[in-house]
């Protein structure tokens, strides 16, 4: 499979299986949230929260699993500043432990004029690059991302993320009916991995599985129908 794991007629063992574990170590959260583009959310997703060694470990088994399945080819990890940073190194260890060593480079905010001075850290930008991110809220990250890469020398060829939130994206402060993932793929015409979407959260709310989250169901549902992209 490439960048589509997510059948609107199957279930995704691994989705679900990272779904779970999202909500369990509260990264996965549900009340009302207000997101970026001004709307109020059932649902907040908040990366930042895998905060400690075993849920970051966790967390790149669940990445380092949907690449390896996705079919993108890649010769190395860039992770864009600053939760990209942390990313990509945790994956790259993770694909090490799985028998795919590749080298990783990330970003700085500001350029460094000492030592070995620029932007980028790590390995040499080169080959097939696949960047490592959270999520994309606008695609901003990734066209900042595509650019580094490829002043460097390298070729930008797939994103992978967390969670495609498959809601419509906005430009000019008005709703457009793709998503920013959508976007990536069919502007900048890059493959995306997600671990799991909007609509994997759903099927994991709808399976009973958690009893203590069936008030949530309803309001994500709604949500999904309102802001959902189409054909996400």
């Amino acid at each position: 499979m490439t960048s589509t794991q997510n059948p609107a007629h199957g279930v995704d063992p691994l989705a679900q299986e990272f779904v779970r574990f999202a909500v369990d170590a509260q990264v996965l959260r549900f009340g009302e949230f207000k997101t970026k583009a001004g709307r109020l959310s059932p649902y907040f997703f908040n990366a930042g929260l895998f905060d400690d060694g075993a849920k970051l470990g966790r967390l790149a088994e669940f990445y380092a699993r949907r690449l390896l399945a996705s079919g993108i080819a890649f010769d190395m990890l860039f992770g864009p500043a600053y939760k990209g940073i942390t990313l990509a190194a945790a994956v790259a260890i993770e694909l090490a432990r799985l028998g795919r060593n590749v080298p990783f480079a990330y970003n700085r905010k500001e350029a460094k004029d000492h030592g070995e001075g620029g932007t980028l850290v790590g390995a040499k930008v080169a080959g097939r690059v696949l960047i490592i991110d959270d999520v994309i809220s606008a695609g901003t990250s990734v066209r900042e991302s595509i650019a580094m890469i490829t002043a460097a020398g390298g070729t930008p060829c797939g994103v992978a993320i967390a969670l495609d939130r498959q809601e419509m994206a906005t430009e000019n402060g008005s709703d457009v009916p793709w998503s920013a993932v959508q976007d990536v793929r069919n502007r900048l015409k890059l493959e995306v991995a997600a671990i799991a979407t909007l609509d994997d959260l759903l099927q994991y709310l709808q399976s009973g599985q958690d009893p203590a989250l069936q008030a949530a169901l309803a309001p994500v549902q709604a949500y999904r129908s309102r802001y959902g992209a189409q054909a996400a």
